[in-house]
């Protein structure tokens, strides 16, 4: 059981001491941190000279999730996944859905303390057959996804990063060993829209791309579309190139639409007839698999057998359901299909 204890925290991972401080390398900011400072991300702190991850063991953020939901569509299709997250991001979008915890500045005394081992209890008590890092980027709350996934793979279980792969390579391999799917929000193609619109810069994020790739993970990507921002259609076919060239014809890509939120309240939906467009530029460009997301009952949500156009699976919101399917392969032309069935 739960319960609000202060526990210390924990000592965090890839940093080394300079001079007065200390430079956190876990991401691209690289962060220098003096006495009592915390980085960019607000979960990692100075204390002594030394770097801690104040965040570990306190999520702020638990529920069950049908997995379609983080999206993931070719990973275990129907399954549920416990999702949960710490306050913190290294971001800094001004579309954030999550801004009230992404943003905020954490105080242990706020929150149930919950050990990996809870966590990963909960998780099998509730007949999951994963657990999903989300609503805030894991990669500010590593140490804890990392020690999870170790614990959970012991018993079954499968581990799920949501984010925005604003990693370096050294951690992001490191990671690559605990982690089965990954979903990757690559938010547009422009590196000055990244900075403006995300508070970073777009090529760390293809390098993490690149590695996910290389090491094996089950990789799904997704493109929010944001009318005046990153609705451009030749951007969007320029992205789709760039995975189309580098080996992601077979990685599922979630257009995702927008609608208002934060610092973007004045904004519009993103149009229907944008999202369709934008599907069929990802087609053309050669990528196999491609989906629409916050749309309601459109049949890009379903999976199609991209040689033979058969439906294999259809999805109705949150409902799944295996149709054309046996065993990876199209049941009518025996297509394999990649992905974890």
């Amino acid at each position: 059981m739960n319960t609000k204890l202060n526990k210390p925290s924990y000592i965090a991972d890839y940093w080394h001491r300079k001079q007065e401080g200390i430079i956190c390398t876990l991401c691209p900011h690289t962060c220098f941190l003096k006495n009592g400072e915390t980085g960019i991300c607000r979960t990692r702190k100075n204390i002594d000279n030394k770097l801690f991850s104040i965040v570990y063991g306190y999520p702020c953020s638990l529920q069950i999730d049908p997995v379609e939901k983080k999206p993931l569509y070719h990973f275990y299709p129907g399954s549920k996944t416990l999702s949960l997250s710490t306050i913190g991001c290294n971001l800094r979008c001004l579309n954030c859905q999550n801004h009230h915890i992404s943003q905020a500045d954490f105080r242990s005394s706020d929150h149930h303390y919950a050990s990996p081992e809870h966590l990963t209890e909960r998780a099998l008590l509730s007949n999951c057959q994963s657990l999903s890092y989300t609503y805030t980027d894991p990669i500010v709350y590593y140490e804890y996804t990392r020690d999870m996934a170790i614990l959970s793979h012991e018993k079954g279980l499968k581990n799920i990063i949501v984010s925005a792969g604003y990693i370096n390579k050294k951690p992001l391999r490191d990671w690559c060993r605990y982690i089965d799917a990954a979903n990757i929000d690559l938010k547009n193609f422009d590196d000055l829209i990244y900075q403006r619109l995300n508070g970073i810069r777009l090529k760390p994020v293809l390098q993490s791309l690149e590695i996910l790739n290389e090491e094996g993970v089950w990789l799904e990507i997704t493109n929010l579309i944001i009318p005046g921002f990153t609705d451009d259609l030749k951007m969007i076919k320029k992205m789709c190139l760039w995975l189309a060239r580098n080996g992601f014809t077979d990685t599922p890509i979630h257009f995702s639409r927008f609608f208002p939120t934060y610092q973007l309240n004045q904004l519009s939906p993103t149009p229907i007839n944008t999202m369709l467009t934008a599907c069929q530029i990802a087609l053309n460009s050669g990528l196999k698999y491609v989906y629409m997301g916050n749309v309601s009952n459109h049949k890009a949500e379903s999976t199609y057998c991209p040689n033979c156009g058969t439906l294999l699976i259809e999805r109705k919101g949150y409902l799944t359901l295996i149709k054309g399917l046996k065993e990876s392969h199209c049941i009518f032309c025996d297509t394999k299909i990649p992905g974890l069935f």
